[in-house]
């Protein structure tokens, strides 16, 4: 199975001197750098990702814009709403079950958590999660090896290294 990891392009901040207010970073939009990024990088992926690839994206405005530059259709998943685990979001993609690729298109921690998860193991949760940078794509890919599962990281691109 193939499982790609997508953080979303850059967003608004929040006002600093706001209280958080989850509604109001549900609605964040990509800033026009943001828009550059996630144009670049669905560039690049729609070269590489087969037409079945499933594209699953988190509710926040900010992911759904950033999986619209795909051109593609997609799906909205609560559980890869900020603060969504790395559990909910590997439930989400069926890893490692899924036939076609899953595309996921979310946020950190969770996708610095699952990256380490999935090529480190259980104890890498422990300590904090791997980087992923503002719109960066992390392609994974699961496959047998002799009956022994097996994580192969295939690419990590940036938008501003393509």
């Amino acid at each position: 199975m193939e499982l790609i990891l997508w953080r979303h392009a850059e967003a608004r901040d929040l006002p600093e001197d706001a209280p958080f207010d989850a509604a109001a970073d549900l609605a964040r939009p990509l800033t026009p750098r943001g828009d550059k990024q996630a144009q670049r990088m669905a560039e690049w992926l729609n070269r590489f990702l087969p037409e079945t690839t499933k594209v699953l994206v988190s509710p926040a405005l900010r992911t759904r814009q950033t999986a619209e530059a795909l051109g593609r259709k997609l799906r909205i998943v609560d559980g890869l709403a900020p603060g969504a685990t790395h559990t909910q979001a590997l439930a989400a993609a069926r890893w490692p079950d899924s036939r076609e690729p899953v595309l996921l298109v979310g946020h950190q921690p969770t996708l610095g958590q699952l990256a380490a998860y999935l090529m480190g193991g259980p104890a890498t949760l422990d300590g904090p999660p791997w980087a992923v940078r503002k719109a960066a794509v992390w392609w994974l890919r699961h496959r047998l090896r002799d009956g022994v599962s097996d994580v192969v990281l295939v690419s990590v691109r940036t938008p501003d290294k393509l």
